[in-house]
């Protein structure tokens, strides 16, 4: 009997220390309208998309031998001639404490099962025009300098303090129709946050494009006549002029300004890809997406981070008007170079979906270099790969990789065909 109990008691031991073998859940996401790419967790597939979890993923952990999840899900989800949108899967993190309170660790839970994103069509969303001074090989009258005073009164109107429900940050408008720009590490999870203006005005501003690489971020609120910002790209601006920062840190007055200068220009790889411009301008937490000024109210940069590290103070970042350009050009292409002025793109649903006849479509399919821009008779319509269905006529299809030669090719869609494509942009 001894021996019988003493295995039953390891049996128990055992049980206790090694948990049973989670059951299997899955999650759905859903799009209007269906057909959209997710991307999740190095996984992709397309709305309706299912994906397998371990059913402990949805509820908090028992012991601290359960399996958990030990990071945030945030699925991308992106459409040719739609917007594309972000969506946190999880929350968290959550702190689990054992007992004796000695082990502890964190953990994300997935909020829901299934998950719906309504995406935006690209003409609907991007109207009015950017302004914008691109020099190049071109001379361009500088504006006159203002007063700091001066600059302050007008610049501040157009920045926005960006909230979510657990952080803050800052914005400014690019068009007087409400585009907002401000920083992905800020947008990025959010599909609203609520934007304050220096007035007093509350506007729900909907995230409508977090990119991929460069730590930029669109969103948009409804409205017109918006106050907004001229950008000036990297090649205006000179290592020592005077800058202001505009924006709101972290427990301190919202719309507060610090002034600097601009310590250096240039690729810096430990910031992140682009350009970047440092500044020994006070950049804090909640400073992140708020503009960087020169003298004439121009923006030269988004306010982005600050070096952290010991007996280190007044070295902070702003990734560059030019890099903000580069994003702003996929949905205002209709620009000459050096021109001041970016003006909206013809709506999506007339680019790619305009029938020279009646019910004269064909369609086009783009299978790589996965992540590529498209761009269809000068407007983008979206990352490969993708299924487009175009009118029958003729259409100029660009295919965009970072780094490469554009692959530009003139094509000719027949009513009711199907067109493979696979460009290998050099």
């Amino acid at each position: 009997m001894a021996s019988r109990s003493g295995i039953l008691l390891f049996a128990s031991i055992l049980l206790l220390l090694c948990p049973a073998r989670a059951s299997a859940d899955k999650i759905q996401i859903t799009s209007n309208p269906p057909g959209a790419k997710v991307e999740l967790d190095e996984k992709t597939g397309t709305t309706p998309f299912e994906q397998d979890f371990p059913g402990s993923y949805f509820h908090a952990p028992m012991s601290l031998l359960s399996r958990r999840l030990s990071h945030p899900l945030v699925a991308r989800i992106t459409l040719a001639g739609y917007a594309t949108k972000e969506i946190t899967l999880t929350a968290g993190p959550t702190e689990w404490v054992s007992v004796s309170g000695h082990k502890r660790y964190q953990y994300w839970l997935i909020k829901s099962k299934s998950f719906h994103v309504d995406l935006s069509p690209v003409g609907e969303t991007f109207t009015g025009t950017v302004t914008a001074r691109v020099v190049g090989n071109k001379a361009v009258d500088l504006a006159p300098e203002f007063s700091q005073e001066q600059l302050t009164s007008r610049a501040k109107p157009a920045v926005v303090c960006l909230k979510s429900r657990e952080k803050m940050g800052s914005g400014f408008f690019v068009t007087d129709t409400g585009v907002i720009a401000t920083n992905a590490h800020f947008a990025r999870g959010e599909s609203t946050l609520v934007s304050l203006l220096s007035g007093g005005q509350k506007l729900e501003a909907k995230v409508v494009y977090v990119d991929p690489e460069l730590d930029v971020a669109l969103a948009k609120v409804e409205g017109s006549d918006f106050p907004h910002l001229a950008l000036a790209d990297a090649t205006t601006v000179r290592q020592g002029e005077s800058v202001l920062a505009i924006g709101n840190p972290g427990d301190a007055m919202p719309f507060s300004v610090t002034k600097g200068i601009v310590s250096a220009v240039g690729k810096f790889p430990n910031a992140g890809p682009g350009t970047w411009i440092q500044t020994d301008a006070s950049i804090n937490p909640g400073n992140s997406g708020g503009p960087l000024l020169n003298a004439r109210g121009e923006v030269i940069g988004i306010n982005t981070q600050k070096l952290v590290k010991e007996n280190v103070t007044g070295i902070g970042f702003a990734l560059s008007a030019s890099d903000l350009l580069d994003v702003l050009q996929r949905f205002y292409p209709n620009a000459v170079p050096h021109t001041e002025r970016l003006s909206a793109p013809v709506r999506a649903t007339d680019t790619i979906a305009s029938p020279s006849s009646q019910d004269a479509f064909g369609v086009v399919v783009l299978a790589k270099p996965e992540g590529a821009e498209i761009w269809i008779d000068n407007a983008f319509v979206g990352m490969v790969p993708a299924t487009l269905k175009l009118s029958a006529e003729r259409h100029l299809i660009v295919v965009k990789v970072r780094g490469k030669v554009d692959w530009i090719r003139p094509v000719q869609v027949q009513k009711d065909s199907q067109v493979n494509l696979s460009p290998e942009p050099e």
